[in-house]
C-alpha cells in the first residue's frame, strides 16, 4: 500500500487520512503547531470554555458518513448532537424581532408572517423555491463529485434570476436579489446576514449564494455537546485508532517533485520525507513547486470573535443563537449561548462568543470595533456590561496564526465567473491533492469534510471514482 503524507491536521485533512488509512495506506499528518483541528479551535480561562472556530455543525451527515466508513462506532455514539432550536433569533435595526424555527419552512413562513407583517413569510418561501433550483442544479458537481476538468458550467449562474426595473437590469449579486424580490429591508438584512456568516459580502457575490440560506434552513443546524471542538477530538481519536501518525509543531516548507510528479514532502527544520502521494490541507500560497497551480478561493474577509465570561445564570427564554443586524454604526453579529455547563464554572456563569465578519486588510483597530460589537450584543443579552467579568478579543491575526491566513474561506459558490471556485481536489501536479475548507468544495465543517472523502476516493479508486453515492 501507498505511503501518504497529509500536511496540515485540519477537520478536511484528517477526514481524508482516516479515510486513507481504512483503505490500508501508511499515513503520516505534518502540523505546524502542536494541535490538530486547524480552524476548530478552542480557548479556556479560568473555567469558561469557548469555540474559537464554528459554533456550530450544518449537514451532519458528512461527519455521520465518515464515521461509519472509518470504524463501528458512529458519530452519536462520539459526540453528543443537538438539534437547535429555535435555528435562530434575528433582532432587526428598527426592534423587530423574529424566531426561526430549525428546518421548517412552514413554521419560517409563519414565524415571519407574524412578526413583519403578512406576506413577508410568503415573500421568504417564494425566495427558497427560486434557491432550491439553484441548489438542485449544482449540489451534485460543487458537492459530491471532484470539481470537473472544465469548471467553466459551473462559471454560469445558476438562479432563476428575474429581471426588474425600467431598464430590466438582471439580478447577478445576492444584495440585488434581497432588494428586488424581497421586498423588505428586514427581510433583505436576514438575507444579507446569511452571506456575512460564510465570509461572503451581499454587495458582491453572486445570486447563486441563495444556497446558503435554503441549506441551512433545509437540513437544520447542530450543536456539539461541549462545542464544536469535541467533534475535532473525535475526529483525531479516530485517525489515531486507524493509525495515522501525527507530527506536531513540524512545518512543510516544500512538495518534493521527481519524475514530474509528488514524490515527498521537505520539511522546514530540514530533511525531506518520501511518499506516493501528497494531500496538502494548507493554502496554496503557503507551498511553492514550481508549477502554475490554481490559487484557493479568496473571499476578501476574515471574522473577529469575542469570548465573554459572564455572572448569572442564562435566563430561560435565552435562545442558542441570535442575529443582532445593524443598527447606528454597530456591526451585525452573530451571538452563541450555548446551554452547556461543560463552558462555564457553574450554573451561576455564563459562556458567550459574539462573532462578527470584517473586510481584510491593514491599520484596522480591534478592541474598538470589539467594543462595538460588545454594545451590539447587549441587544440579545440582557445586563450583558453589568454582568461582564472579563472577554477576550481574536482578531484575523490570530486566524492566520493558527491556519495560515486571516481569510476564512467559504463554501465553492458556482456563477461570479468561477471566481469563488476554490482549487481542484486533484492538483496540475501530479500525486498532490488538495483537502480542507481552502479546496473544492470550500469552507465550513460539512465542505472540509466533504473535501476530505472526495481525495480519498481519487487516490483510492483513482480516474474511475466520480463521486459520493
Amino acid at each position: 500500500m501507498a505511503r501518504i503524507v497529509v500536511i496540515g491536521a485540519g477537520l478536511g485533512a484528517m477526514a481524508a487520512a482516516a479515510r486513507l488509512a481504512v483503505a490500508g495506506h501508511t499515513v503520516t499528518v505534518y502540523e505546524k503547531t502542536s494541535t490538530y483541528g486547524g480552524a476548530v479551535g478552542r480557548f479556556e480561562r479560568d473555567g469558561f470554555a469557548f469555540d474559537t472556530g464554528p459554533g456550530l455543525l450544518h449537514l451532519p451527515a458528512v461527519y455521520r458518513d465518515l464515521f461509519v466508513k472509518t470504524g463501528k462506532e458512529p458519530l452519536e455514539e462520539c459526540v453528543a448532537l443537538t438539534q437547535v432550536d429555535p435555528a435562530a433569533r434575528h433582532v432587526f435595526a428598527d426592534g423587530a424581532r423574529v424566531d426561526l424555527p430549525n428546518a421548517s419552512r412552514a413554521g419560517t413562513v409563519a414565524a415571519l408572517d407574524a412578526a413583519l407583517g403578512a406576506g413577508a413569510g410568503e415573500r421568504w418561501g417564494d425566495f427558497l423555491t427560486r434557491a432550491r433550483e439553484a441548489w438542485d442544479r449544482t449540489r451534485r458537481p460543487l458537492l459530491e463529485e471532484p470539481q470537473p476538468a472544465d469548471p467553466a458550467p459551473l462559471a454560469r449562474e445558476p438562479y432563476p434570476a428575474l429581471k426588474a426595473g425600467l431598464l430590466r437590469r438582471p439580478t447577478t449579486t445576492l444584495a440585488q436579489v434581497g432588494a428586488r424580490e424581497l421586498r423588505d429591508p428586514r427581510l433583505a438584512a436576514l438575507l444579507d446576514a446569511y452571506a456575512w456568516s460564510y465570509g461572503f459580502d451581499p454587495a458582491t457575490a453572486p445570486a447563486s449564494a441563495a444556497v446558503l440560506p435554503y441549506m441551512e434552513q433545509t437540513f437544520g443546524s447542530w450543536y456539539v455537546g461541549g462545542g464544536l471542538r469535541a467533534l475535532a477530538d473525535a475526529v483525531y481519536e479516530r485517525c489515531l485508532k486507524r493509525r495515522v501518525e501525527f507530527v506536531f509543531d513540524t512545518a512543510v516548507e516544500d512538495v518534493v517533485e521527481k519524475d514530474g510528479r509528488a514524490a515527498g514532502v521537505r520539511l522546514a527544520g530540514g530533511g525531506t520525507v518520501e511518499a506516493d502521494h501528497v494531500v496538502s490541507g494548507t493554502p496554496m500560497p503557503a507551498l511553492h513547486h514550481g508549477q502554475d497551480l490554481p490559487r484557493h478561493q479568496a473571499t476578501g474577509t476574515s471574522r473577529v470573535t469575542v469570548c465573554l465570561a459572564l455572572r448569572g445564570a442564562r435566563e430561560a427564554d435565552a435562545v442558542h443563537r441570535t442575529v443582532v443586524h445593524a443598527e447606528g454604526g454597530r456591526p451585525t453579529v452573530t451571538v452563541l449561548r450555548p446551554d452547556d455547563p461543560a463552558l462555564h464554572p457553574d450554573g451561576a456563569y455564563e459562556s458567550v462568543t459574539v462573532t462578527a465578519t470584517v473586510r481584510t486588510g491593514p491599520g484596522q483597530e480591534w478592541e474598538p470595533f470589539a467594543d462595538r460589537m460588545v454594545e451590539a450584543a447587549g441587544r440579545a443579552v440582557p445586563d450583558l456590561a453589568e454582568r461582564l467579568l472579563w472577554r477576550h478579543v481574536r482578531t484575523p491575526e490570530d486566524v492566520t496564526r493558527d491556519t495560515g491566513a486571516a481569510e476564512v474561506p467559504g463554501p465553492a459558490l458556482a456563477g461570479a465567473g468561477g471566481r469563488l471556485l476554490p482549487a481542484a481536489n486533484r492538483s496540475p501536479l501530479p500525486g498532490l491533492y488538495h483537502a480542507g475548507g481552502w479546496s473544492h468544495p470550500g469552507g465550513g465543517l460539512a465542505h472540509a469534510g466533504m473535501s476530505g472523502a472526495l481525495v480519498a476516493g481519487l487516490i483510492v479508486e483513482g480516474a474511475d471514482f466520480r463521486g459520493s453515492q
